[in-house]
């Protein structure tokens, strides 16, 4: 019988057992004290065993306990690729890392992974930079921020990379691996003919010195491949997702180097994850795959696997994987829209998170102190567009009266309606117009609208058909005469009460009321048969014209220029193109 030999550890909730035989080749094994290292902040279990036919598993039980006393700080990290913009997604697992540490009183760590130096791009790093922090999203380190674990970029990290490769090639757990690329392709479609995973055959595994060396005097590029075990299981328990397991032998010797120098994706991150003694990796579910070879390397570096909490992926309307095809899905896009960074926030914090009651409204501190990654859902969440939209209306209005009234002033501004920002006019036309105003930019579509003057659009429509038939032209006739008898400017100067007095004896001496007044009298001052108040829509319009408040380029046209542009309507042609319509 195989004699074994055991090291056992037991820390505060939590156990850990080693086991490992002793005809083990002892040249091929290193243990370290930090294998064996426990956390307070979770309950689990790990088990390693190790036998002689390259044989490995491990299981590892885990569970987040917010009453638990901590003895190692909690430490996140959110770790973009500068290759593109901040994806929602994105954001929404940087928010998490966020919350998370902001609810335990740990770190948030940001890390740039941009070892993929065809594709990153310095713009990029910038762009995320500054969406995160216009999210409200501060990292306590990284770039621009410094801290104990740096570099903060993983170009700047090519030395520790090196330093752990050529640990673990003295160790015996990575071999060179001198294969060409064509024999790498044949392997595949040998692999496929078999209806075989295509993984590497391990060719170079067992390579002797002498061959090796044959190859080094050559000059052969060569990668460094990871022995992966040919029999074993992992089994982790996701802090999301529960219990998840894999077959090592789906996998095969894997490259942690390429033949250029350069560290792949999965060895850096682990060590990365590792030095900067990262306790928690919350990321997207999509990089689940990638635990199974990160596990092996963390264990044959020695070092001490986090907890893994791995959130769903977010849906477009049709369950597919959100996309650009779905319209906008970026941070960037949204903040260029209108969209407030709080209502963002809330946004994503409930897309797969709820605190447990149907409350949806949370600002950023609120969320803070609510969330738990227990109450994240493993399933995927759907993105809807209008739901947002309606809740950053909600953040919108829930903003101080004279904020929200100097975002929408710069916004008119800014988008070249108005000449100026505040004052009298940008006061009351928000206030006219703030029903509608869910998005920043709403406010410039509604003023816009408001200002504009489409009368011939509106009279050749066959709602205004339908004013002309009901005497539009007499109340035409009518309004003409009351403007240029000073009656009507004389009201528009009193304001609202002014018109409304005006108004009313107008409706007198027609003897019109209700909507056969009001309508008429829209469609000849504002140009359009729907809008907001009239009678305030009136006051502004006339406002906008004496206080040439308005920029040129708007086009817009005055009180009095639309009042005497009336005389010259021809009435009678839209009469003709009316019969003509109804002979056809």
């Amino acid at each position: 019988m195989m004699k074994m030999a055991t090291l056992a550890g037991i820390g505060i909730g939590c156990g850990t057992r080693v086991v490992v035989p002793e005809v083990f080749p002892q040249s091929k094994l290193i243990l370290r004290p930090s294998v064996l290292q426990t956390r307070k902040t979770s309950n689990s279990f790990i088990s390693i065993s190790l036998v002689p036919k390259r044989t490995f598993s491990i299981s590892a039980s885990v569970s987040d306990d917010s009453n638990s006393v901590n003895d190692r700080q909690v430490r996140v990290r959110f770790a973009p690729s500068p290759t593109g913009n901040l994806h929602v997604g994105g954001a929404r697992t940087a928010l998490f890392n966020y919350l998370y540490a902001r609810s335990k009183g740990g770190k948030f760590v940001l890390r740039i992974e941009d070892t993929d130096l065809e594709r990153s791009t310095k713009e990029s790093e910038e762009a995320v930079l500054r969406d995160l922090s216009w999210l409200g999203l501060a990292w306590d380190e990284g770039p621009g921020v410094g801290g104990d674990y740096g570099p903060y970029r993983q170009s700047e990290r090519n030395d520790l990379y090196k330093q752990y490769a050529e640990k673990l090639l003295q160790s015996g757990q990575v071999y060179r691996c001198f294969c060409s690329n064509e024999e790498l392709e044949q392997m595949k479609e040998i692999a496929k003919e078999k209806q075989l995973p295509p993984v590497y055959t391990g060719k170079w595994a067992t390579a002797t010195d002498e061959e090796i060396q044959q190859e080094l005097s050559k000059g052969t590029p060569f990668t460094y491949r990871f022995r992966v075990p040919k029999e074993g299981s992992l089994k982790i328990n996701d802090l999301i997702r529960g219990e998840v397991s894999w077959n090592l032998d789906t996998l095969g010797d894997f490259v942690i180097m390429r033949s250029n120098g350069q560290p792949v994706y999965n060895f850096c991150v682990t060590v990365d994850d590792a030095t900067m003694a990262i306790s928690h990796v919350i990321r997207a579910e999509e990089h689940l795959p990638n635990t199974l070879r990160q596990a092996l390397i963390y264990k044959a570096l020695g070092f001490p696997m986090p907890s893994f909490a791995h959130v769903s992926l977010i849906l477009a309307p049709d369950r597919s994987k959100l996309s650009k095809r779905h319209g906008a899905t970026s941070v960037g896009q949204y903040r260029e829209m209108g969209y407030l960074p709080q209502s963002i926030v809330n946004y994503l914090a409930l897309l797969g998170w709820s605190d447990g009651t149907n409350d949806e409204f949370f600002t950023l501190e609120q969320l803070v102190e609510k969330f738990s990654i227990n109450r994240v859902n493993k399933s995927g969440a759907i993105f809807d567009s209008t739901k947002l939209r309606w809740m950053n209306g909600l953040h919108l209005k829930a903003l101080p009266m004279e904020e929200l009234i100097k975002t929408v002033g710069d916004q008119w501004k800014n988008s070249g309606i108005l000449k100026e920002s505040e004052g009298i006019f940008i006061e009351d036309a928000y206030k006219l117009l703030e029903g509608g105003i869910d998005v920043i930019t709403d406010a410039e579509k509604l003023l816009s609208d408001l200002l504009s003057y489409p009368l011939h659009e509106t009279l050749s429509s066959s709602e205004g058909k339908e004013m002309l038939e009901d005497g539009l032209v007499v109340v035409a006739e009518s309004l003409l005469a009351a403007y240029e008898n000073g009656e009507l400017m004389s009201a528009l100067e009193e304001g609202k009460s002014g018109w409304q007095k005006w108004v009313k004896a107008f409706g007198k001496s027609l003897k019109r009321k209700g909507k056969g007044l009001f309508m008429p009298l829209r469609v000849l001052l504002t140009g359009k048969l729907h809008g907001p108040d009239m009678g305030e829509s009136i006051v502004l319009i006339h406002r906008a014209g004496t206080n040439e408040i308005v920029t040129p380029q708007l086009g817009f046209v005055t009180l009095e220029q639309r009042l005497k542009s009336l005389r010259e309507v021809d009435w009678e042609s839209f009469r003709k193109v009316e019969e003509a319509a109804t002979v056809a």
